[in-house]
Protein backbone atom coordinates (compact mmCIF):
# COMPACT_ATOMS: atom_id res chain seq x y z
CA UNK A 1 0.00 0.00 0.00
CA UNK A 2 1.45 3.49 -1.31
CA UNK A 3 2.35 5.51 1.75
CA UNK A 4 0.61 8.90 2.69
CA UNK A 5 1.51 12.64 1.90
CA UNK A 6 2.72 12.89 5.54
CA UNK A 7 4.77 9.55 6.02
CA UNK A 8 6.15 10.07 2.42
CA UNK A 9 6.99 13.75 3.48
CA UNK A 10 9.09 12.89 6.59
CA UNK A 11 10.73 10.16 4.37
CA UNK A 12 12.21 13.51 2.37
CA UNK A 13 13.42 15.19 4.74
CA UNK A 14 16.08 13.90 5.96
CA UNK A 15 17.45 14.25 2.76
CA UNK A 16 16.71 17.98 2.93
CA UNK A 17 18.14 18.82 6.10
CA UNK A 18 21.41 19.70 5.44
CA UNK A 19 20.73 22.26 2.75
CA UNK A 20 18.34 23.94 5.00
CA UNK A 21 20.79 23.86 8.27
CA UNK A 22 23.19 25.76 5.45
CA UNK A 23 20.28 28.13 4.04
CA UNK A 24 19.51 29.38 7.47
CA UNK A 25 23.23 30.28 8.16
CA UNK A 26 23.53 32.09 4.95
CA UNK A 27 20.01 33.57 6.33
CA UNK A 28 21.14 35.02 9.66
CA UNK A 29 24.32 36.65 7.51
CA UNK A 30 22.23 38.42 5.26
CA UNK A 31 18.24 38.74 5.18
CA UNK A 32 17.31 37.00 8.24
CA UNK A 33 13.46 36.73 7.63
CA UNK A 34 13.70 34.70 4.56
CA UNK A 35 14.54 31.55 6.06
CA UNK A 36 14.28 31.93 10.28
CA UNK A 37 15.20 29.19 12.32
CA UNK A 38 13.36 26.54 13.17
CA UNK A 39 10.33 26.93 16.28
CA UNK A 40 10.40 30.87 16.31
CA UNK A 41 7.40 31.84 16.89
CA UNK A 42 5.17 34.10 14.87
CA UNK A 43 6.85 38.02 15.47
CA UNK A 44 9.99 37.05 17.54
CA UNK A 45 13.02 39.06 17.28
CA UNK A 46 15.04 37.69 14.20
CA UNK A 47 18.94 37.83 14.61
CA UNK A 48 20.96 41.05 13.51
CA UNK A 49 23.43 40.52 11.16
CA UNK A 50 26.67 43.01 12.46
CA UNK A 51 27.01 44.33 9.24
CA UNK A 52 24.88 45.06 5.95
CA UNK A 53 26.58 44.25 3.07
CA UNK A 54 25.00 40.68 2.69
CA UNK A 55 21.59 42.01 2.62
CA UNK A 56 22.75 45.24 -0.04
CA UNK A 57 24.02 42.63 -1.99
CA UNK A 58 21.22 40.25 -2.01
CA UNK A 59 18.77 42.91 -2.87
CA UNK A 60 20.97 44.91 -5.60
CA UNK A 61 21.73 41.13 -7.28
CA UNK A 62 17.70 40.12 -6.87
CA UNK A 63 16.98 43.46 -8.49
CA UNK A 64 19.47 42.79 -11.56
CA UNK A 65 18.46 39.55 -12.00
CA UNK A 66 14.59 40.72 -11.69
CA UNK A 67 15.06 43.80 -14.60
CA UNK A 68 17.06 41.54 -16.69
CA UNK A 69 14.96 38.05 -16.95
CA UNK A 70 11.38 40.82 -16.68
CA UNK A 71 12.58 43.92 -18.37
CA UNK A 72 10.25 47.10 -17.51
CA UNK A 73 8.03 48.18 -20.35
CA UNK A 74 9.82 45.35 -22.85
CA UNK A 75 8.49 41.65 -23.41
CA UNK A 76 11.07 38.81 -22.04
CA UNK A 77 9.62 36.68 -25.66
CA UNK A 78 9.27 36.79 -28.47
CA UNK A 79 6.23 34.99 -30.56
CA UNK A 80 8.51 33.85 -33.55
CA UNK A 81 7.34 32.66 -36.84
CA UNK A 82 8.63 29.26 -38.14
CA UNK A 83 10.15 29.67 -41.68
CA UNK A 84 10.05 25.93 -42.20
CA UNK A 85 6.32 26.53 -41.85
CA UNK A 86 6.15 29.33 -43.72
CA UNK A 87 8.03 28.72 -46.98
CA UNK A 88 5.55 26.30 -47.31
CA UNK A 89 2.50 29.01 -47.64
CA UNK A 90 3.54 30.22 -51.66
CA UNK A 91 0.73 33.51 -51.12
CA UNK A 92 2.41 34.73 -48.19
CA UNK A 93 3.72 37.86 -49.82
CA UNK A 94 6.33 40.28 -47.75
CA UNK A 95 3.17 42.31 -46.89
CA UNK A 96 0.85 39.91 -45.19
CA UNK A 97 4.40 38.68 -43.46
CA UNK A 98 4.66 42.12 -42.01
CA UNK A 99 1.33 42.25 -41.27
CA UNK A 100 1.40 39.16 -39.42
CA UNK A 101 4.78 40.51 -37.52
CA UNK A 102 2.44 43.64 -36.17
CA UNK A 103 -0.03 40.98 -35.27
CA UNK A 104 2.34 39.15 -33.18
CA UNK A 105 3.72 42.11 -31.50
CA UNK A 106 0.32 43.25 -30.31
CA UNK A 107 -0.19 40.10 -28.77
CA UNK A 108 2.51 39.94 -26.88
CA UNK A 109 1.79 43.64 -25.62
CA UNK A 110 -1.55 41.93 -24.57
CA UNK A 111 0.34 39.26 -22.43
CA UNK A 112 2.74 41.72 -20.86
CA UNK A 113 -0.31 44.04 -20.05
CA UNK A 114 -2.12 40.59 -18.81
CA UNK A 115 1.22 39.85 -16.55
CA UNK A 116 1.39 43.42 -15.16
CA UNK A 117 -2.10 43.53 -13.88
CA UNK A 118 -1.41 40.61 -11.46
CA UNK A 119 1.32 40.23 -8.44
CA UNK A 120 3.84 37.61 -10.61
CA UNK A 121 6.44 40.48 -10.47
CA UNK A 122 6.54 40.94 -6.48
CA UNK A 123 5.89 37.01 -6.16
CA UNK A 124 9.09 36.84 -8.24
CA UNK A 125 11.37 39.22 -6.88
CA UNK A 126 10.44 36.83 -3.65
CA UNK A 127 11.55 33.58 -5.20
CA UNK A 128 14.76 35.31 -6.72
CA UNK A 129 15.88 36.83 -3.11
CA UNK A 130 14.96 33.15 -1.81
CA UNK A 131 17.42 31.39 -4.70
CA UNK A 132 20.27 33.95 -3.90
CA UNK A 133 20.36 33.25 0.29
CA UNK A 134 19.00 29.34 0.20
CA UNK A 135 19.53 28.05 -3.45
CA UNK A 136 16.40 26.34 -3.59
CA UNK A 137 12.33 27.84 -3.75
CA UNK A 138 9.22 26.12 -5.46
CA UNK A 139 6.71 28.66 -7.50
CA UNK A 140 3.18 27.10 -7.85
CA UNK A 141 1.82 29.32 -10.45
CA UNK A 142 -2.11 29.18 -10.33
CA UNK A 143 -4.87 30.16 -12.17
CA UNK A 144 -5.03 33.35 -10.64
CA UNK A 145 -1.71 34.01 -8.84
CA UNK A 146 1.80 33.02 -8.23
CA UNK A 147 2.88 31.00 -5.02
CA UNK A 148 6.14 30.90 -3.57
CA UNK A 149 6.87 28.12 -0.98
CA UNK A 150 10.56 28.65 0.81
CA UNK A 151 12.89 25.56 1.15
CA UNK A 152 11.49 24.67 4.60
CA UNK A 153 8.16 23.94 3.05
CA UNK A 154 8.58 21.28 0.51
CA UNK A 155 10.81 18.54 -0.35
CA UNK A 156 11.81 17.27 -3.60
CA UNK A 157 12.59 14.17 -5.30
CA UNK A 158 14.63 13.72 -8.81
CA UNK A 159 15.59 11.37 -10.99
CA UNK A 160 19.21 10.56 -12.46
CA UNK A 161 19.06 13.58 -15.12
CA UNK A 162 17.98 16.01 -12.65
CA UNK A 163 14.40 15.96 -13.53
CA UNK A 164 11.82 16.83 -10.38
CA UNK A 165 9.54 13.71 -10.06
CA UNK A 166 8.18 14.05 -6.49
CA UNK A 167 6.94 17.43 -5.00
CA UNK A 168 5.24 17.77 -1.41
CA UNK A 169 4.48 20.79 -0.13
CA UNK A 170 3.20 21.58 3.58
CA UNK A 171 1.24 24.38 4.50
CA UNK A 172 -1.16 25.28 7.58
CA UNK A 173 -4.29 26.72 7.22
CA UNK A 174 -7.38 26.61 9.44
CA UNK A 175 -10.26 23.96 9.14
CA UNK A 176 -12.79 26.35 8.86
CA UNK A 177 -11.48 26.24 4.94
CA UNK A 178 -11.73 22.68 4.59
CA UNK A 179 -14.72 20.60 3.72
CA UNK A 180 -17.18 19.20 6.54
CA UNK A 181 -15.48 15.76 7.14
CA UNK A 182 -12.24 17.76 8.24
CA UNK A 183 -13.95 20.28 10.41
CA UNK A 184 -13.93 17.86 13.47
CA UNK A 185 -10.38 18.53 15.48
CA UNK A 186 -8.46 15.69 15.63
CA UNK A 187 -8.16 16.09 19.45
CA UNK A 188 -11.46 16.41 20.39
CA UNK A 189 -13.05 14.25 22.40
CA UNK A 190 -9.47 13.50 23.83
CA UNK A 191 -8.50 15.27 27.50
CA UNK A 192 -5.33 16.96 27.01
CA UNK A 193 -4.54 17.27 30.62
CA UNK A 194 -5.64 13.38 31.68
CA UNK A 195 -2.51 10.83 33.13
CA UNK A 196 -0.08 9.97 30.94
CA UNK A 197 -0.83 12.27 28.12
CA UNK A 198 1.70 14.85 27.38
CA UNK A 199 -0.41 17.70 25.79
CA UNK A 200 -1.70 18.57 22.34
CA UNK A 201 -0.57 16.73 19.39
CA UNK A 202 0.14 17.29 15.61
CA UNK A 203 0.80 21.26 17.31
CA UNK A 204 -2.71 21.75 17.49
CA UNK A 205 -4.17 23.36 20.77
CA UNK A 206 -7.08 21.45 22.21
CA UNK A 207 -9.99 23.54 23.05
CA UNK A 208 -8.33 26.36 20.85
CA UNK A 209 -10.27 29.02 19.25
CA UNK A 210 -7.54 29.41 15.87
CA UNK A 211 -7.62 25.08 14.88
CA UNK A 212 -5.21 24.87 12.39
CA UNK A 213 -4.00 21.42 10.43
CA UNK A 214 -1.37 21.13 8.11
CA UNK A 215 -2.45 20.33 4.22
CA UNK A 216 -0.03 18.47 2.58
CA UNK A 217 0.10 18.69 -1.23
CA UNK A 218 2.02 15.37 -3.33
CA UNK A 219 2.76 16.01 -6.62
CA UNK A 220 4.23 13.04 -9.14
CA UNK A 221 4.99 12.75 -12.77
CA UNK A 222 3.93 9.69 -14.20
CA UNK A 223 2.92 8.77 -17.78
CA UNK A 224 4.29 12.30 -18.87
CA UNK A 225 1.77 14.44 -16.69
CA UNK A 226 2.05 16.07 -13.61
CA UNK A 227 -0.64 14.78 -11.39
CA UNK A 228 -1.97 16.02 -7.75
CA UNK A 229 -3.71 15.57 -4.92
CA UNK A 230 -4.27 17.07 -1.14
CA UNK A 231 -4.50 15.60 1.99
CA UNK A 232 -5.15 16.49 5.69
CA UNK A 233 -5.77 14.26 9.17
CA UNK A 234 -4.03 11.56 6.30
CA UNK A 235 -6.84 11.21 4.34
CA UNK A 236 -7.53 13.26 0.67
CA UNK A 237 -9.62 16.49 0.27
CA UNK A 238 -12.15 15.64 -2.35
CA UNK A 239 -12.15 17.86 -5.60
CA UNK A 240 -8.08 18.13 -4.83
CA UNK A 241 -6.86 16.28 -7.88
CA UNK A 242 -5.72 17.56 -11.12
CA UNK A 243 -2.89 17.34 -13.66
CA UNK A 244 -1.03 19.27 -16.56
CA UNK A 245 1.01 18.49 -18.85
CA UNK A 246 4.80 18.24 -18.14
CA UNK A 247 5.46 21.46 -20.50
CA UNK A 248 2.59 23.37 -19.32
CA UNK A 249 2.51 22.54 -15.53
CA UNK A 250 2.69 24.61 -12.44
CA UNK A 251 4.63 23.62 -10.17
CA UNK A 252 8.19 25.30 -11.27
CA UNK A 253 11.23 24.19 -8.55
CA UNK A 254 14.29 26.22 -9.19
CA UNK A 255 17.94 25.72 -8.00
CA UNK A 256 20.61 28.50 -8.10
CA UNK A 257 23.85 26.17 -8.65
CA UNK A 258 23.07 22.54 -9.62
CA UNK A 259 26.02 20.12 -8.14
CA UNK A 260 26.09 17.21 -10.39
CA UNK A 261 28.57 14.38 -9.03
CA UNK A 262 28.38 10.93 -8.32
CA UNK A 263 25.09 11.29 -7.33
CA UNK A 264 22.87 14.26 -8.19
CA UNK A 265 21.53 16.17 -5.43
CA UNK A 266 17.99 17.58 -5.28
CA UNK A 267 18.46 20.48 -4.23
CA UNK A 268 20.75 23.55 -5.70
CA UNK A 269 23.35 25.25 -3.21
CA UNK A 270 23.22 29.27 -3.07
CA UNK A 271 25.17 32.23 -4.07
CA UNK A 272 25.80 33.26 -0.61
CA UNK A 273 27.09 29.82 0.06
CA UNK A 274 29.78 30.40 -2.16
CA UNK A 275 31.39 33.22 -0.12
CA UNK A 276 29.82 32.40 2.94
CA UNK A 277 33.46 32.60 4.99
CA UNK A 278 34.07 36.30 4.10
CA UNK A 279 30.25 37.11 5.19
CA UNK A 280 31.37 34.96 8.26
CA UNK A 281 34.80 36.89 8.69
CA UNK A 282 33.50 40.11 7.87
CA UNK A 283 30.68 39.78 10.30
CA UNK A 284 33.35 39.13 13.04
CA UNK A 285 35.57 41.63 12.65
CA UNK A 286 32.44 44.30 12.28
CA UNK A 287 30.88 42.78 15.91
CA UNK A 288 34.61 43.32 16.98
CA UNK A 289 35.09 46.54 15.34
CA UNK A 290 32.03 47.78 16.86
CA UNK A 291 32.25 46.52 20.36
CA UNK A 292 35.82 47.75 20.99
CA UNK A 293 35.20 51.06 19.27
CA UNK A 294 31.95 51.48 22.26
CA UNK A 295 34.71 50.62 24.72
CA UNK A 296 37.06 53.10 23.15
CA UNK A 297 34.69 55.24 23.05
CA UNK A 298 34.02 55.41 26.81
CA UNK A 299 35.17 58.29 28.44
CA UNK A 300 36.60 57.48 32.23
CA UNK A 301 38.75 59.69 34.98
CA UNK A 302 40.83 58.79 37.67
CA UNK A 303 41.68 60.36 40.46
CA UNK A 304 45.12 60.00 42.72
CA UNK A 305 43.47 59.20 46.51
CA UNK A 306 45.78 61.29 47.75
CA UNK A 307 45.22 64.57 45.72
CA UNK A 308 43.56 66.92 47.54
CA UNK A 309 41.04 67.05 44.08
CA UNK A 310 37.36 65.25 45.21
CA UNK A 311 36.16 62.62 42.44
CA UNK A 312 32.71 64.61 43.15
CA UNK A 313 34.52 67.94 42.15
CA UNK A 314 34.92 66.58 38.98
CA UNK A 315 31.57 64.73 38.26
CA UNK A 316 29.66 68.10 39.32
CA UNK A 317 32.37 70.29 37.13
CA UNK A 318 30.28 71.76 34.11
CA UNK A 319 32.17 72.94 31.19
CA UNK A 320 34.15 75.92 31.78
CA UNK A 321 34.48 75.59 35.29
CA UNK A 322 36.92 76.09 37.71
CA UNK A 323 38.23 73.79 41.03
CA UNK A 324 41.49 73.18 42.66
CA UNK A 325 43.50 70.66 41.85
CA UNK A 326 46.90 69.35 40.35
CA UNK A 327 46.44 68.01 36.82
CA UNK A 328 48.62 65.38 37.31
CA UNK A 329 46.56 63.65 39.96
CA UNK A 330 43.92 63.63 37.47
CA UNK A 331 44.34 61.08 34.33
CA UNK A 332 41.79 59.16 31.69
CA UNK A 333 41.80 55.69 31.23
CA UNK A 334 43.19 54.95 27.35
CA UNK A 335 42.29 51.92 25.62
CA UNK A 336 45.27 52.28 23.52
CA UNK A 337 44.23 50.08 20.63
CA UNK A 338 44.20 52.27 17.77
CA UNK A 339 46.51 50.48 15.82
CA UNK A 340 44.75 47.43 16.54
CA UNK A 341 41.60 48.99 15.08
CA UNK A 342 43.58 49.91 12.13
CA UNK A 343 44.29 46.34 10.81
CA UNK A 344 40.66 45.31 11.10
CA UNK A 345 39.34 48.54 9.00
CA UNK A 346 41.72 47.26 6.40
CA UNK A 347 40.92 43.88 6.68
CA UNK A 348 36.75 45.29 6.07
CA UNK A 349 37.85 47.34 3.75
CA UNK A 350 39.01 44.35 1.68
CA UNK A 351 36.27 41.92 2.86
CA UNK A 352 33.91 44.81 1.41
CA UNK A 353 35.38 44.94 -1.84
CA UNK A 354 35.61 41.31 -2.45
CA UNK A 355 31.63 40.48 -1.59
CA UNK A 356 30.79 43.85 -3.52
CA UNK A 357 31.98 42.24 -6.75
CA UNK A 358 30.75 39.05 -6.10
CA UNK A 359 27.31 40.33 -5.53
CA UNK A 360 27.57 42.91 -8.70
CA UNK A 361 27.62 46.00 -6.72
CA UNK A 362 28.64 48.66 -9.11
CA UNK A 363 31.84 50.12 -7.23
CA UNK A 364 33.14 52.49 -10.05
CA UNK A 365 37.10 53.66 -9.55
CA UNK A 366 37.88 56.50 -6.68
CA UNK A 367 39.59 59.17 -8.91
CA UNK A 368 39.38 62.38 -10.99
CA UNK A 369 38.75 61.04 -14.62
CA UNK A 370 36.41 58.10 -14.39
CA UNK A 371 34.85 57.90 -18.10
CA UNK A 372 31.13 56.74 -18.59
CA UNK A 373 33.24 54.11 -21.14
CA UNK A 374 35.02 52.69 -18.25
CA UNK A 375 31.97 52.01 -16.24
CA UNK A 376 29.61 50.60 -19.19
CA UNK A 377 33.03 48.08 -19.60
CA UNK A 378 32.82 47.55 -15.62
CA UNK A 379 28.71 46.84 -15.81
CA UNK A 380 29.05 44.69 -18.63
CA UNK A 381 32.10 42.51 -17.10
CA UNK A 382 29.40 42.27 -14.11
CA UNK A 383 26.69 41.06 -15.73
CA UNK A 384 28.90 37.96 -18.03
CA UNK A 385 29.54 36.94 -14.72
CA UNK A 386 25.73 35.94 -14.16
CA UNK A 387 26.12 33.97 -17.61
CA UNK A 388 25.63 30.66 -15.96
CA UNK A 389 23.28 31.20 -13.48
CA UNK A 390 21.18 33.08 -16.53
CA UNK A 391 21.45 29.81 -18.47
CA UNK A 392 19.84 28.01 -15.60
CA UNK A 393 16.92 30.88 -14.90
CA UNK A 394 16.54 30.70 -18.63
CA UNK A 395 15.58 27.00 -18.72
CA UNK A 396 13.98 26.13 -15.44
CA UNK A 397 12.31 29.75 -14.94
CA UNK A 398 11.10 31.56 -17.83
CA UNK A 399 10.24 29.04 -20.41
CA UNK A 400 8.08 27.11 -17.57
CA UNK A 401 6.57 30.34 -16.48
CA UNK A 402 6.33 31.61 -20.28
CA UNK A 403 4.49 28.08 -20.91
CA UNK A 404 1.99 28.12 -17.88
CA UNK A 405 0.92 32.04 -18.80
CA UNK A 406 0.06 31.35 -22.29
CA UNK A 407 -1.63 28.49 -21.24
CA UNK A 408 -3.78 30.05 -18.51
CA UNK A 409 -4.38 33.08 -21.07
CA UNK A 410 -5.20 31.15 -23.87
CA UNK A 411 -7.94 29.22 -21.83
CA UNK A 412 -9.58 32.16 -20.77
CA UNK A 413 -9.85 33.86 -24.26
CA UNK A 414 -8.02 36.57 -22.75
CA UNK A 415 -5.62 36.17 -26.04
CA UNK A 416 -6.26 34.52 -29.25
CA UNK A 417 -4.89 30.60 -29.52
CA UNK A 418 -1.26 30.72 -31.49
CA UNK A 419 -1.18 28.50 -34.24
CA UNK A 420 0.25 24.81 -33.60
CA UNK A 421 3.94 24.54 -35.59
CA UNK A 422 3.87 28.12 -36.93
CA UNK A 423 4.07 30.13 -33.96
CA UNK A 424 6.62 29.57 -31.07
CA UNK A 425 7.05 31.62 -28.04
CA UNK A 426 11.25 32.18 -27.48
CA UNK A 427 12.66 33.72 -24.58
CA UNK A 428 14.53 36.56 -25.71
CA UNK A 429 15.81 37.89 -22.27
CA UNK A 430 18.43 36.84 -19.61
CA UNK A 431 21.21 34.98 -21.13
CA UNK A 432 19.80 36.16 -24.41
CA UNK A 433 20.13 39.94 -23.20
CA UNK A 434 24.02 39.32 -22.18
CA UNK A 435 24.56 37.88 -25.59
CA UNK A 436 23.41 40.67 -27.30
CA UNK A 437 25.12 43.00 -25.21
CA UNK A 438 28.61 41.64 -26.12
CA UNK A 439 27.48 42.13 -29.71
CA UNK A 440 26.98 45.64 -29.22
CA UNK A 441 29.63 46.28 -28.05
CA UNK A 442 31.96 44.08 -30.07
CA UNK A 443 29.91 45.90 -33.23
CA UNK A 444 30.46 49.53 -31.64
CA UNK A 445 34.52 48.73 -31.55
CA UNK A 446 34.73 47.66 -34.72
CA UNK A 447 33.06 50.64 -36.36
CA UNK A 448 35.34 53.20 -33.91
CA UNK A 449 38.46 50.58 -34.75
CA UNK A 450 37.86 51.49 -38.47
CA UNK A 451 37.23 55.02 -37.88
CA UNK A 452 40.38 55.56 -36.16
CA UNK A 453 42.91 53.27 -38.44
CA UNK A 454 41.36 54.41 -42.10
CA UNK A 455 39.17 57.83 -40.96
CA UNK A 456 35.73 58.68 -41.50
CA UNK A 457 35.74 58.21 -44.99
CA UNK A 458 36.37 54.42 -44.91
CA UNK A 459 32.78 54.37 -43.08
CA UNK A 460 30.92 56.14 -45.45
CA UNK A 461 33.10 53.89 -48.18
CA UNK A 462 32.82 50.28 -46.59
CA UNK A 463 30.23 50.12 -44.73
CA UNK A 464 26.44 49.75 -45.40
CA UNK A 465 24.31 52.53 -42.82
CA UNK A 466 21.22 50.44 -43.08
CA UNK A 467 22.95 47.13 -42.13
CA UNK A 468 24.67 48.92 -39.88
CA UNK A 469 21.56 49.97 -37.73
CA UNK A 470 19.72 46.66 -38.21
CA UNK A 471 22.34 44.74 -36.88
CA UNK A 472 22.28 47.52 -33.92
CA UNK A 473 19.01 47.66 -33.17
CA UNK A 474 19.51 43.43 -32.95
CA UNK A 475 21.97 43.68 -30.48
CA UNK A 476 20.43 46.40 -28.76
CA UNK A 477 16.76 44.53 -28.58
CA UNK A 478 14.45 46.78 -30.99
CA UNK A 479 12.08 45.49 -33.48
CA UNK A 480 12.95 47.35 -37.02
CA UNK A 481 9.78 46.70 -38.52
CA UNK A 482 8.82 50.13 -40.30
CA UNK A 483 11.60 51.70 -38.26
CA UNK A 484 14.33 51.53 -40.94
CA UNK A 485 13.46 52.94 -44.15
CA UNK A 486 13.63 50.38 -46.95
CA UNK A 487 16.16 51.03 -50.07
CA UNK A 488 13.11 51.79 -52.48
CA UNK A 489 11.77 54.45 -49.98
CA UNK A 490 15.58 55.76 -49.86
CA UNK A 491 15.95 55.98 -53.63
CA UNK A 492 12.66 57.77 -53.98
CA UNK A 493 12.70 60.56 -51.14
CA UNK A 494 16.65 60.54 -53.41
CA UNK A 495 15.38 61.24 -56.34
CA UNK A 496 12.57 63.59 -55.17
CA UNK A 497 15.17 65.99 -53.70
CA UNK A 498 17.50 65.85 -57.10
CA UNK A 499 13.76 66.85 -59.25
CA UNK A 500 13.28 70.09 -56.07
CA UNK A 501 17.17 71.17 -56.51
CA UNK A 502 17.01 70.55 -60.18
CA UNK A 503 13.96 73.47 -60.46
CA UNK A 504 15.80 75.32 -57.95
CA UNK A 505 18.70 75.69 -59.95
CA UNK A 506 16.41 76.57 -63.13
CA UNK A 507 14.28 78.83 -61.58
CA UNK A 508 17.72 80.42 -59.90
CA UNK A 509 19.05 80.45 -63.43
CA UNK A 510 15.64 82.13 -65.23
CA UNK A 511 16.20 84.94 -62.50
CA UNK A 512 19.32 85.60 -63.64
CA UNK A 513 18.94 85.68 -67.45
CA UNK A 514 15.47 88.28 -67.00
CA UNK A 515 18.01 90.54 -66.03
CA UNK A 516 20.12 90.59 -69.16
CA UNK A 517 20.01 92.67 -72.23
CA UNK A 518 19.02 89.67 -74.13
CA UNK A 519 16.15 88.66 -72.16
CA UNK A 520 14.11 91.96 -72.53
CA UNK A 521 14.22 91.32 -76.44
CA UNK A 522 12.88 87.72 -75.56
CA UNK A 523 10.64 89.27 -73.30
CA UNK A 524 8.89 91.61 -75.99
CA UNK A 525 8.63 89.11 -78.73
CA UNK A 526 6.60 86.59 -75.92
CA UNK A 527 4.35 89.14 -75.16
CA UNK A 528 3.77 90.09 -78.86
CA UNK A 529 3.09 86.27 -79.40
CA UNK A 530 1.35 84.68 -76.45
CA UNK A 531 1.64 81.14 -78.21
CA UNK A 532 5.04 81.55 -77.98
CA UNK A 533 5.21 81.27 -73.96
CA UNK A 534 3.15 78.84 -73.92
CA UNK A 535 5.35 76.46 -75.67
CA UNK A 536 8.25 77.70 -74.11
CA UNK A 537 6.87 77.26 -70.68
CA UNK A 538 5.86 73.36 -71.70
CA UNK A 539 9.18 72.38 -73.06
CA UNK A 540 10.73 73.94 -69.68
CA UNK A 541 8.62 72.06 -67.88
CA UNK A 542 6.67 74.58 -66.01
CA UNK A 543 3.19 74.85 -65.62
CA UNK A 544 1.26 77.59 -67.35
CA UNK A 545 -0.56 79.86 -65.73
CA UNK A 546 -4.77 80.06 -66.35
CA UNK A 547 -5.54 82.42 -68.64
CA UNK A 548 -3.55 85.12 -70.66
CA UNK A 549 -0.69 87.23 -68.69
CA UNK A 550 -2.76 90.55 -68.21
CA UNK A 551 1.15 92.30 -67.39
CA UNK A 552 4.55 91.28 -68.57
CA UNK A 553 7.25 90.67 -65.42
CA UNK A 554 9.10 93.50 -64.15
CA UNK A 555 12.63 93.38 -64.59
Amino acid sequence: MKADALSRYHQLVSDRQQFLDTARECARLTLPYLMSDDGLAKGERLPIPWQSVGSRGCNVLASKLMLALFPVNTSFFKLQINDAELASIPELTPEIRSEVDLSLSKMERMIMQQISETSDRVQLHDAIKHLIVTGNVLIFAGKKALKVYPLDRYVISRDGDGNPIEIITRESISRTLLPPEFQKSAMEGVDINSAGEDGPKLGVAGGSSSDNVDIYTCAEFRDGQWKWHQEADGKMIKGSQSSAPKNITPWIPLRWNVVNGGENESYGRSHVEMYLGDLKSLDGLMQSLVEGSAAASKVIFTVNPSSPTKPQSIARAQNGAIISGRPEDVGVINVGKSADFRTAQEMIRDLTTRLSDAFLILTPRKAERVTSTEINAVVQELNEQLGGIFGNLNTELLQPYLNRKLHILTRSKAVPSLPKNLVKPVVVAGLNGVGRGQDRAALMEFVQTVAQGMGPQALAQYIDPTEFLKRLAAASGIDTLNLIKSPETMQQEKQEMQNQAMQSSLMNQAGQLAKSPMAEKLIDNLQQDPGAAQQLQQQAGVPSAEGTPEESPQI
